[in-house]
């Protein structure tokens, strides 16, 4: 907007200039004629009143204090040439190279005999200043050619000049006030329109896949900015559809999962159970003297898969609760060196950077997270390590409490680093694979995260932390 009045502004004064060039060269063409017309008048009522023989050799008699009057009059100056060209009379005693020459050009002479109005203009200029010369023949009472008549005209242009400085200083002012105007005008177009585009961006930077997102409502908006915000507001129906389908999907895929992974864990018990059963029935002699004591043989065996199949439930139910929000002041320091005391292992080591940290947490389930970490330390301890070691850390670190559980075990391969959280994944040959995903669950419960960083060979650090209060 601002450009368009600015470049409005710079052609209406080329307009201008241009328009005030045109007027001046007729301006001066128009007064040239005038004035020549009239001194043409003038010059014939002085042959016709002469009283010397109207010839050309007669001119600067008949003319000698006359073209003095005639220029006095019309203030121009006259010089009377022969036919030849040669200068006969001027009404200036000197005359200037600038204006008019001694002896006529051929071109000039041949340019008034040879067209049909017998006239010709020269226009040039010189020293920052235009003359304008025109030739013409003046003729007796018989229309015969008398003489040449030049006029020299300097064309003064210091009126018009004024008149269009004046006119582009009004219309700089008048230009000037349009710009102010529309740098306002724009200033808080833009602000409007801009403020329906803001309302649009910080919608868009909130959408999120998994949570459900508002609507955009914009009042009073261009037609434009409404079909933006209808469009925005139609893909975040078809989102939050995408989204319902997304997580029921994920849903099914995750339950049929588990299935899979709880029928694989029950088959596992139930083939030696089978077998038991189908030897104790073959081999079965109730007369046998040691019948006792294999019954209580077959008895243990049954026993063991069935308390198998029992902890089997029993983790796959923990994983499936979600841990009780039962936030409650607690030691963290303390709660810590309580879930280690169950481990035996010697080279287990325990430190806490201060007496005590005061942190809201469930005191359960923090021992859980504490027991599943250590006990996945000491898993993933080679058996024939000459010097194992696991190093666990309670710290503050500003507004959170961090706890640090340290093993110089057989470490993390890097193909299996993204799948560690993942529910029934393990590198183990026995468990479920539940530990981790089971930490990670409650900790982010609580608001906090467990990170970890580990390299092949030489152990894994697992770095669990969560807010203070």
């Amino acid at each position: 907007m601002i450009l368009l009045v600015l470049l409005a502004s710079i052609l209406i004064a080329a307009v201008t200039i241009y328009q005030y060039n045109e007027e001046a060269r007729d301006y001066h063409r128009e007064r040239l004629e005038r004035k020549e017309k009239a001194i043409r008048k003038s010059i014939d009522f002085t042959i016709q009143k002469t009283t010397y023989p109207v010839t050309t050799e007669n001119v600067p008699l008949i003319f000698k204090d006359a073209i003095f009057d005639i220029d006095a009059v019309h203030s121009l100056q006259i010089n009377l040439y022969d036919l030849e060209g040669q200068l006969l009379i001027s009404s200036k005693r000197t005359i200037q190279r600038d204006t008019t020459e001694q002896c006529l050009t051929a071109d000039v002479l041949n340019t008034l005999s040879n067209t049909a109005e017998h006239r010709k203009v020269i226009k040039k200029a010189e020293n920052g200043q235009t003359f304008q010369s025109s030739y013409s023949y003046i003729t007796d009472e018989k229309f015969k050619n008398l003489a040449i008549l030049n006029l020299p005209y300097l064309e003064n242009d210091d009126f018009l000049n004024k008149e269009l400085n004046e006119f582009l200083l009004r219309l700089g002012y008048a230009y000037l006030a349009m710009i102010l105007a529309a740098i306002v005008f724009a200033y808080f177009i833009s602000k409007y329109i801009t403020k329906s585009l803001k309302t649009i961006s910080d919608k868009m930077n909130e959408t999120r896949l998994e949570k459900r997102n508002k609507k955009i409502q914009v009042e009073s908006t261009s037609e434009e900015i409404e079909t933006l915000v209808n469009s925005y507001n139609s893909m975040i129906d078809e989102l939050e559809a995408s989204a319902v389908k997304l997580a029921t999907s994920e849903r099914e895929q995750a339950w049929r999962e588990m299935a899979k992974q709880v029928a694989h864990e029950i088959k596992n018990p139930l083939t030696p159970m089978r077998l038991s059963v189908q030897s104790f029935q073959r081999k079965f002699d109730p007369e046998d003297p040691s019948v006792d004591q294999k019954v209580e043989e077959f008895s243990n065996t049954l026993i063991q898969q069935i308390d198998t199949m029992s902890s089997i439930a029993s983790a796959f139910s923990n994983f499936a609760k979600m841990p009780a929000q039962k936030s409650e002041e607690l030691d963290v320091v303390n709660i810590v060196r309580l879930a280690l005391d169950i481990f035996n292992e010697h080279y287990i080591s325990y430190e806490a950077e201060e007496e005590e940290i005061i942190a809201k947490f469930d005191r359960t389930q923090l021992i859980r997270v504490v027991t599943n970490l250590v006990k996945n330390s000491i898993q993933a301890m080679p058996k024939d390590k000459a010097d194992p070691n696991i190093d666990v850390r309670v710290f503050s670190d500003g507004d959170l409490v961090k706890i640090t559980v340290e093993d110089n075990g057989s470490g993390i391969s890097e193909e299996t680093k993204s799948k560690i959280f993942e529910p029934k994944f393990t590198t183990k040959t026995s468990g479920m694979g539940l530990g981790l995903a089971m930490v990670k669950n409650i900790v982010e419960t609580f608001g906090g995260s467990i990170t970890f960083t580990s390299e092949e060979g030489k152990g894994t650090i697992f770095t669990v932390a969560f807010p203070k209060k």
